[in-house]
Order: structure tokens, then C-alpha cells, then sequence
């Protein structure tokens, strides 16, 4: 298409942005912290994680437009059709998420949610041990704890690892740069297309700290 038929369109808000880049550090800070057996900054970051999670669940219901779940989340068989006609090269005019990315964002998020929610419960049965460790017995934390484990490097570490290759296969194969989208919020799209509705930047700031607050709550339980 010619570049004269294209115009810059805000395509995602700033919180969408914090959530993921956020998550891309707390899950990099949490493995190596965990590998150096500090223990308590790896609780802090599954805390973060965690009100991250919250909070872009609940702004998935009542923010952004292309936040929402459901302007992004379509059928499987749309996903499926998305996926065939991914070969056939053409300009992007996907507004927020297309049909298959959608469902990897759900994915990443349940997977990532059983991650923090797991660790809750686990107990490295070396004195450290998540807030909710103690209100459950000692066999259903260790069940526990091995799932937050497995979660990790059998759920998490290949969702992202498809995840990545999917935008750096976008960028070869249809020549779709999705990264600057998420990096700037912004988006060369066909003229005719409208832009999204953002959301209320005061809901999003009470939302993230009703999210903080409670997992704060939680986190003194233990």
C-alpha cells in the first residue's frame, strides 16, 4: 500500500505498555533471583507480577479499547483462519491484537496467573515460604510448589519462546513490525481505519492500586 494512504494511530495505552514490559523484567528478575536463592526478592516479584495480572485482567473488562477481551478475543476458527492467510503477505490493519494473538494473550495470562497464585502456596521448606503456604497442608503446598515449578519451565518459557518467534516471523515473512506498536503505543494503519477508544487514565491509576493493595493483603497473611 502506499505509504501516502497510511496515518499514525494511537493503537495501544500506556498501561497495556507497563503491564507487558513489566511482566518481560519481573519474570527475567524472578528466575535469577530464585537461581541465587534470594528468596525474598523473588516473593517481591511474584507480588508484582501478580497486582500486574490483576489489573490487566480487570482493565481487559472496562479499559482500553484494544485492551478489552472482548474486542481481541475471536473464535477458534478465526484463529485457525488467521493462520492459514499468514504466507500471503498484505498491510496491517489489525487494530490491536488479530484473531490468533488474542488467544496467545489469554494463554500467557492464565499461565501466568496459576504461576503467581501456585507460589502462594509453595514452601522451599528452608524457611521460606509463600503466604498462603501455611493455611493448606504440607503434601497440597509440596504439590503445589512442584506445579509452580513445572508452570514455569513447561507452560510459561514455551509460550513466550512461541510468542517471540511469532512477532520476529510477522516481521520476516508479512513484514509486520509489532514491537514498535508496544514500544510507542503508535501504528502506521490504513487511513480509513478508525482509532481505538482509550480508557479513563484515572480508572487504570485507582485499578493498579486496588490491585497493589490487595496483593499487599495478601502477602501479609504469611
Amino acid at each position: 500500500m502506499d505509504a501516502r494512504g497510511l496515518r499514525t494511530v494511537r493503537v495501544w495505552d500506556g498501561w497495556v505498555r507497563l503491564v507487558h514490559w513489566a511482566i518481560v523484567v519481573l519474570l527475567g528478575l524472578s528466575y535469577a533471583s530464585a537461581q541465587a536463592g534470594n528468596l525474598r526478592l523473588h516473593f517481591l516479584s511474584g507480588y508484582a507480577v501478580l497486582a500486574l495480572l490483576l489489573f490487566r485482567i480487570a482493565w481487559g473488562f472496562v479499559g482500553s479499547e484494544t485492551a478489552r477481551f472482548r474486542c481481541f478475543l475471536r473464535s477458534p476458527l478465526a484463529a485457525l483462519r488467521h493462520l492459514a492467510a499468514f504466507p500471503r503477505r498484505g498491510p496491517d490493519r489489525e487494530v490491536g491484537h488479530n484473531a490468533a494473538g488474542g488467544w496467545m494473550v489469554l494463554v500467557l495470562l492464565g499461565l501466568l496467573l496459576a504461576q503467581a497464585v501456585t507460589g502462594l502456596f509453595a514452601d522451599t521448606g528452608y524457611g521460606d515460604f509463600g503466604p498462603l503456604a501455611k493455611s493448606v497442608s504440607a503434601a497440597a503446598s509440596d504439590r503445589l510448589t512442584g506445579l509452580h515449578h513445572r508452570i514455569f519451565y513447561y507452560g510459561i518459557l514455551p509460550a513466550a519462546a512461541l510468542h517471540i518467534l511469532a512477532v520476529a516471523a510477522y516481521a520476516l515473512v508479512k513484514r509486520h513490525d509489532l514491537v514498535r506498536p508496544m514500544i510507542t503505543g503508535r501504528k502506521r494503519l490504513p487511513a480509513g481505519v478508525a482509532p481505538p477508544r482509550m480508557g479513563s487514565p484515572w480508572l487504570a491509576a485507582a485499578l493498579l492500586g486496588a490491585a497493589a493493595l490487595s496483593v499487599y493483603g495478601l502477602s501479609r497473611l504469611g
